[in-house]
């Protein structure tokens, strides 16, 4: 049976899913499920070409990464984004690190293509986020044992901040530890309305989320902010 089951959420992903699906195709040995929420554009076209498993879903990253759960068949289980590209070597690091006693949760360390000294510094405050507070994102890429996986319950099925209640809620079970290994990922959601401005909303969202604001409220406020549905 296959050791590692690599599920990666998509809505029309055309554009960045085939740098990811590259690196994964041939010789990974893994198992590459793709989860479609609905995409209009050839998103599907692009996984099934690569050998992706595809696997149909009502739309919302948490609703997606679950499907994506059930529908495999590895003890390991790794939730990448479709704009995110992994280090070489990847199944080695995810299965020592999720071997070590007492891990309930691994990511990757942040790095962000074509990265200007902004958010080159702004990848750096994220993995100090994620080292030092536990807390890594989704766009690290998460990795969990299924057995934890279930333990926690999954993901919530919420409109948004579904990494963030996973991570705070695996961490009663162990560990949150981040390799220095990187991803690679897309600075597209930065530069859609700049730096200072997006990292600001999504802390408004974070903040709203803490002070007990809806997770469907908050969906709307990130929607109207942005004006981008799940990038």
């Amino acid at each position: 049976m296959t050791r590692l089951s690599i599920i990666i959420p998509a809505l029309n992903e055309e554009q960045q899913l085939p740098a990811t699906l590259a690196q994964l195709q041939p010789g990974v040995a893994a198992e590459v499920i793709v989860v479609d929420g609905g995409s209009t554009d050839r998103t599907l076209d692009v996984a099934r070409a690569a050998g992706c498993r595809v696997v149909q879903s009502a739309p919302g990253r948490g609703r997606q990464m679950n499907a994506g759960a059930a529908a495999g068949s590895a003890d390991l289980l790794l939730f990448l984004h479709a704009d995110t590209r992994l280090p070489a070597a990847f199944p080695t690091i995810i299965e020592e690190t999720l071997c070590a006693d007492g891990v309930a949760l691994g990511a990757f360390s942040l790095a962000i293509d074509q990265a200007t000294t902004g958010l080159a510094l702004l990848a750096a405050l994220a993995n100090l986020r994620s080292r030092y507070l536990r807390l890594p994102y989704g766009d690290q890429g998460l990795f969990v044992t299924r057995k934890n996986f279930t333990a926690n319950g999954g993901y919530p099925e919420i409109e948004i901040m579904e990494d963030f209640v996973f991570v705070r809620r695996i961490a009663r079970l162990g560990r949150i530890v981040t390799v220095p290994n990187r991803v690679v990922t897309s600075g597209r959601r930065w530069r859609h309305l700049g730096i200072v401005r997006t990292t600001l909303i999504n802390q408004v969202i974070v903040a709203g989320y803490l002070l007990g604001v809806s997770p469907r409220r908050l969906a709307g406020w990130y929607r109207r902010l942005r004006g981008v549905g799940q990038g």
